[in-house]
């Protein structure tokens, strides 16, 4: 790493960079370029996580990775099914926020599958470092560094300097998924209803339902994002452990599309009278307005009585109604609505309302509703 000096005013430009309000790619692709001032390297891969599931939404690549062919469902595989240390969802369970695998794990970089099958064979890189975008919500993003062979291993002090960008990576994702809430203009609304995709035992796609391509084109934002298949399979990956693993919850993650739209994607193993077949179902599907406001809240970084005023703001509830809901004073929830406001980057309670009815629920007008109030498609 540079000297003290540099890292310091690399450190405060990517804080100003996660306070500018840009577009994710425009954070990201600037992130990376001024990271590098502190922190050489030679290629970075980027995913989004979903805070709920942490499994990857959305992936970028940056660097010699740009130009490389790409191995997002040999990637997708190793993360999610060789359960290593250094995996982002094992990281995310630990108090680690970065790490270099020979710094901080020497012991594992000859047994990680990710390294001795992909990263050092395929990429050619010697060492990688690893970064959580973490706040106090969740796990926002994950970033893999990578250098090459003959360069110098990633050190204590890099590893120390990139966990201290966590906070600023996580509040930079979080300002780049509300840009695209104010922006969303509904130009994937023509395509409704579930899309499915069938997987076979050997990774590959058998059968795949009218719109489901169209469905994956969707979560395109950049030339930078990495194939949505490797969503997918990251999903199906999850999906064959589960299925070894009785009594876990299914695998399922949201994402975000260019445009705006929420969808969720959830995936279980298909099953014959015989046994389980190794073949895997993949949905796609918007998501339901529970699942809208949960993200939507826990992207404003509110607190869990402001999320509770939100939620009966977005029902129609009025001042006093939700003072009795919560047991507390009127001038309490007005406090709360303040905060609220702030958080959201509006003004009112209209306005608030309206980013979430116009993002969401307006492209949804007309079709079917189901027995929760929410729509069917």
């Amino acid at each position: 790493m540079g000297n003290g000096l540099t890292a310091e005013r690399v450190r405060g430009d990517v804080d100003v960079l996660s306070r500018a309000g840009l577009d994710l790619d425009e954070f990201l692709g600037e992130m990376t370029e001024t990271m590098h001032r502190a922190v050489p390297w030679e290629g970075i891969c980027i995913g989004t996580l979903d805070p709920a599931s942490l499994l990857l939404t959305s992936g970028r690549k940056y660097g010699a990775l740009a130009r490389m062919d790409t191995e997002d469902a040999l990637f997708a595989v190793l993360e999610y099914t060789m359960q290593e240390p250094s995996s982002f969802r094992a990281l995310a369970q630990t108090e680690l926020t970065a790490i270099g695998m020979h710094e901080t794990m020497p012991a594992q970089v000859d047994r990680s599958e990710r390294m001795n099958t992909l990263i050092r064979p395929i990429f050619g890189f010697g060492d990688e470092a690893r970064v959580l975008f973490r706040d106090d919500v969740g796990t926002w993003g994950a970033m893999a560094i990578m250098r090459d062979e003959d360069a110098p291993k990633f050190s204590a002090e890099d590893v120390e300097f990139l966990a201290s960008l966590s906070d600023s990576l996580a509040r930079g994702v979080r300002g780049g998924i509300l840009a695209r809430l104010s922006e969303s203009d509904g130009a994937d609304a023509g395509t409704r209803g579930p899309a499915v995709i069938i997987v076979d035992r050997e990774g590959e796609v058998t059968q795949i339902s009218v719109g489901a391509e169209e469905r994956l084109a969707q979560f395109h934002s950049s030339p930078n994002v990495i194939d949505p298949m490797g969503v997918v399979f990251a999903l199906v990956a999850a999906a064959r452990r589960h299925a070894s693993a009785p009594g876990t919850m299914m695998p399922r993650t949201r994402v975000r599309t260019a445009s705006g739209q929420w969808l969720v994607i959830h995936a279980a193993p298909l099953a014959s009278r015989g046994g389980v077949t190794g073949d895997v179902v993949v949905t796609i599907e918007e998501a339901r307005p529970p699942e809208i406001v949960e993200l939507v809240v826990a992207a404003f970084r509110l607190t869990a009585r402001e999320r509770d005023v939100t939620r009966l703001v977005l029902q129609g509830f009025e001042t006093k109604e939700i003072a009795a809901s919560l047991f507390v004073s009127a001038y309490t929830v007005q406090d709360h609505l303040k905060s609220i406001f702030d958080k959201a980057g509006v003004r009112s309670r209209r306005e608030l309302v309206a980013r979430v009815y116009f993002d969401q629920y307006v492209p949804r007008m007309g079709t079917a509703v189901g027995p929760s109030g929410g729509f069917l498609a």
